[in-house]
């Protein structure tokens, strides 16, 4: 199954949270026990490193198990230290067997905040 493509919108000095629900062909819930998941923004696909890093491990992203779902959060002292740019990401699953799922991928764009 390929990555879905989605365009996000973050605004600097906003929390952001987002649910997504990983689903099988059939429209069932992928058991996500045993997974890991990693996502990382970048300005450029080349560019050496990332604006902003998600994962389970630092806990921009949490896994539902059974549920299947995949929350996102990050935090405004997080999006406040963006520059204003558009840039490309991807969201990977890593199972425990190391079996790499893309589930999302596109672009973002970081909007500028007026209120300081």
């Amino acid at each position: 199954m390929g990555a879905a493509t989605y365009h996000f919108k973050f605004e600097q000095g906003s929390t952001v949270a987002v649910d997504i629900l990983y689903k099988d062909d059939s429209g069932d819930p992928i058991n996500l026990n045993g997974y890991v998941a990693r996502m990382q923004l970048r300005r450029r696909v080349d560019d050496e490193e990332p604006l902003l890093e998600l994962s389970t491990g630092n806990g921009r992203l949490i896994l539902g198990g059974e549920e299947g779902t995949v929350q996102i959060n990050v935090n405004a002292s997080d999006t406040e230290g963006l520059d204003a740019v558009e840039g490309v990401y991807d969201l990977e699953l890593v199972s425990g067997a190391g079996i790499v799922d893309k589930l999302l991928r596109g672009t973002f764009e970081i909007i500028r905040e007026v209120t300081r």
